[in-house]
């Protein structure tokens, strides 16, 4: 019994650790309009914060990964927690907008070193049976820290709308702590040596992209993209949004967000699985869609406080549906290019949260509708886009057969 607790107690480590990025990350959402109002601040700010983020993860993230195989997983799990720590601290004691964008870009960089190293740590120190559920527990405190998040920032904010920022920091460092001091380190030094000193032709993200265009599953890439556009982008403007057309204060924000993302992250759970067998993944993928894109356009239609919980549970429950339902499609699409596919689906899941963001940002600014009206059409697009492309695929297999 003793040895199973040693055994499990890094992972348990690991997902305190993930727990409390996604934490950090989700605790700026219900207070981000009043925030930014105290810089003078409006949409675009918002957008590009959340944005900056996604940008520095996206471009140091591959170096990440590379860095935890040749310097070892925990001094890049520590680095990325540090780093997450002093993100939050700026963040709270900003006093110019410019400041603002160093805490995000700062954090992304935390996040592109902490997230592959944990995963790495996972694979290091399971067995290939053991694999998928040590990943699905990381996975599900990634999810539970972003989606419980917003709510504790809504109630940290009646202390003041610096203290989630605060709090944040300070959890952080005392997970970096933890970590310094209990976690094992899983590679040893000569492995590390080895990789220091391999010389290996890497395949730029350029390349690698171009690459993806070509393969028989792009579709479903072009899919991940626009469903974390369509995501990306009704989280960002939410908090704006609501408060602006409907006057809802930070503790409605961080109820509507909370309850309708812990639903979705519920029904992700519980349901997915005999979701997939009854349904399959194709129309499973086009009915979420089709519901996603009618949710964005009915939340312009009333401000009612339970309307609009209703409608915001509704979205969450899609997009937590739809997005297991494209990974399990891919990885049976992907063959032997298992990590590859993963890459690149990190990587179209990356510039989702980047352009997702930034153009929903610039569009409120125009007008609080249009975020939500484009995003509308993207999914619908997708649905059309998704709906051709799996006929040809059951044409084709046909004719195979």
């Amino acid at each position: 019994m003793s040895t199973a607790k040693t055994r499990n107690t890094p992972l348990i480590l690991l997902m305190i650790n993930m727990f409390i990025a996604m934490l950090g990350i989700g605790l700026i959402i219900p207070v981000l309009s009043e925030f930014l109002a105290e810089f003078g601040a409006g949409g675009k700010a918002a957008g590009n914060l959340v944005a900056a983020f996604g940008l520095t993860q996206f471009l140091f993230s591959p170096i990440g990964g590379e860095w935890s195989d040749k310097y070892g997983r925990k001094i890049m799990i520590v680095s990325g927690l540090a780093l997450f720590s002093i993100s939050n601290l700026l963040f709270a004691l900003a006093s110019e907008l410019w400041l603002l964008y160093l805490s995000r870009l700062i954090g992304g960089i935390g996040a592109a070193a902490m997230i592959p190293a944990m995963m790495a740590y996972v694979a290091d120190t399971t067995t290939e049976e053991q694999r998928g559920k040590g990943m699905g527990l990381l996975g599900a405190a990634m999810s539970l820290g972003f989606v419980i998040g917003p709510g504790i920032g809504g109630l940290l904010a009646a202390f003041g709308l610096r203290t989630p920022f605060f709090v944040s920091a300070g959890f952080g460092l005392l997970a970096m702590i933890g970590s310094l001091l209990v976690l094992p380190e899983t590679l040893t030094k000569a492995k590390m040596r080895e990789h220091r000193e391999a010389v290996v032709k890497k395949e730029s993200i350029f390349l690698q992209f171009a690459r993806s265009f070509k393969a028989p599953y792009f579709i479903l890439l072009l899919l991940v993209f626009t469903l974390t556009f369509g995501l990306a982008n009704f989280e960002t403007i939410f908090p704006l949004f609501v408060d602006r057309k409907y006057g809802f204060d930070t503790g409605d924000i961080a109820i509507l967000i909370t309850v309708g993302a812990l639903i979705g992250t519920f029904i992700q759970a519980a349901l997915i699985d005999r979701l997939i067998r009854r349904f399959g993944e194709r129309k499973l993928i086009n009915a979420s869609f089709l519901v996603s894109a009618l949710t964005l356009v009915l939340m312009l239609l009333s401000g009612n406080f339970w309307y609009v919980l209703g409608v915001t549970i509704l979205f969450f429950t899609f997009t937590a549906i739809m997005r297991p339902a494209i990974n399990t499609l891919l990885s049976k699409m992907a063959g032997e290019e298992q990590g590859f596919v993963a890459g690149m689906n990190n990587a179209y899941m990356s510039l989702g949260n980047i352009c997702g963001p930034m153009l929903a940002g610039v569009l409120f600014d125009q007008h609080a509708d249009y975020p939500y009206l484009l995003a509308a059409l993207i999914l619908l697009g997708s649905l059309a886009v998704s709906t051709v492309w799996g006929r040809r695929v059951k044409s084709k297999s046909a004719q195979a057969a």
